[in-house]
């Protein structure tokens, strides 16, 4: 098994150049969370990911592509919806139940 800390490093690197932490609690749970640079918001918040389901690299490469994926189609919504809405509202997508924002 992969240890916490390169886990950790290996998620934080692939989402480069988006701020990113992750975080790996004693009990193996990993929570993400991506920073919006510009304004420093929570872009994305993955809360109790089990460290144990990533054990081969094609897990670690298909969650942060799944990641990647969300985060796009989250902005592509933003711009979307300011468009027709003028700006006023942002609907959110929800690509996968695992992954918040706020």
């Amino acid at each position: 098994m992969i240890s916490a800390l390169e886990l950790r490093h290996i998620i934080e690197s692939g989402l480069l150049p988006r701020s990113c932490t992750c975080t790996v609690n004693p009990k193996g749970s990993l929570l993400i969370k991506m920073i919006e640079p510009s304004s420093g918001r929570v872009e994305l918040f993955v809360p109790g990911l089990l460290a144990s389901d990533l054990t081969s690299s094609r897990a670690i490469s298909n969650l942060i592509s799944e990641l990647r994926i969300e985060i796009a189609a989250r902005q592509n919504a933003v711009c979307v919806s300011a468009a027709v809405n003028g700006g006023l509202a942002a609907s959110e997508p929800t690509r996968s139940r695992r992954f918040k924002s706020y």
